[in-house]
């Protein structure tokens, strides 16, 4: 992997690590919905004008369905519940929740194939519980009123990411920037509906809106165009090393900017919980295993697309 490449691979995992941040300062004032439709319309316009700067087009016609159900799954869903559960859990603890997609879809493909799981991957998905229970387990957060429901939520919002994972498998081939542009769009139609649920808790400030703007933009529109950017540059196994370092820059935000306390438990937590990622997938991409000493051998990740925040 390039020097730019590396770069843009950290710039990304401490975008996407930001959402939580992000999150955790604007549902607690505009509610999951509002925050949540904001968040897709402001990047639907970027992409947007991106789209006609690079005279991308969309071909709605032909793939509404198909950007309906991945936008559902990969955006409206997860977003919303994620940003349900940021009115209660840190930002730290919902971004290691948020690296657990990569287990709940090993779950759900051994389901769907009707195939046993692997011992590798049995332990992996033994060791991920662990981390977890044991974050949520020491977590002063989980002694909040309705936090054991919003580690529920967000665990749901991991799983959605995992169902939009199995889908675009099999899913009509589309262009990548097409499949960012479209779901927004889809998103944003979809999460209107919960804005008769969940009503703004109160007025936002210039600091909420900054944090809406920088979600919507910056965490959804930027970040979508630097992810396809990798996975042209390095392909999609390298590229996912995203998903290792989201929670590192989630937990260190929450802690610079929002005062987070950090035990012992999440640093452990954490480690445990990505330990177990790994082995689930037999995560190696490429660019690592060439550090590697001769004869050493590691798996690497099915070339998939999975988005996580």
């Amino acid at each position: 992997m390039s020097t730019a490449n590396l770069l843009r691979l950290i710039l990304l995992a401490a975008i996407w690590g930001g959402s939580f941040l992000f999150m955790r300062i604007g549902a607690p004032v505009l509610g999951p919905a509002l925050l949540i439709e904001l968040r897709v319309l402001f990047a639907a316009l970027f992409l947007a004008a991106v789209g006609l700067v690079l005279k991308r087009a969309l071909h709605l016609r032909a793939h509404w369905k198909h950007y309906v159900i991945l936008g559902f799954f990969n955006s409206a869903l997860p977003f919303l519940l994620f940003a349900f559960a940021a009115r209660t859990l840190p930002a730290s603890l919902l971004s290691v929740l948020n690296a657990t997609a990569p287990m709940w879809g090993a779950l759900l493909g051994a389901a769907w194939s009707r195939q046993a799981i692997g011992a590798r991957s049995a332990i992996g998905l033994v060791l991920g519980t662990l981390g977890v229970a044991l974050l949520v387990g020491f977590d002063h957060a989980f002694a909040r009123p309705g936090a054991a429901i919003a580690v529920g939520v967000a665990l749901l919002a991991a799983f959605s990411y995992s169902v939009a994972s199995l889908y675009a498998r099999s899913a009509p081939s589309v262009e990548p920037f097409a499949n960012a542009h479209g779901t927004m769009w889809t998103s944003a139609l979809m999460v209107l509906p919960a804005l008769m649920v969940f009503a703004p808790a109160g007025a936002p400030t210039p600091g909420v809106m900054a944090a809406v703007l920088a979600l919507g933009v910056l965490c959804s529109g930027v970040a979508y165009i630097l992810y396809f950017r990798l996975i042209e540059e390095v392909g999609a196994t390298s590229a996912l090393t995203v998903t290792f370092l989201n929670p590192l820059f989630g937990i260190l935000w929450g802690v610079l900017f929002l005062g987070e306390a950090i035990g012992w438990y999440t640093a452990v937590g954490a480690a445990v919980v990505l330990a177990g990622i790994a082995l689930v997938t037999g995560f190696a991409p490429r660019w690592l295993t060439r550090l590697r000493p001769h004869g050493s051998r590691g798996a690497g990740l099915p070339a998939q697309r999975q988005t996580t925040e």
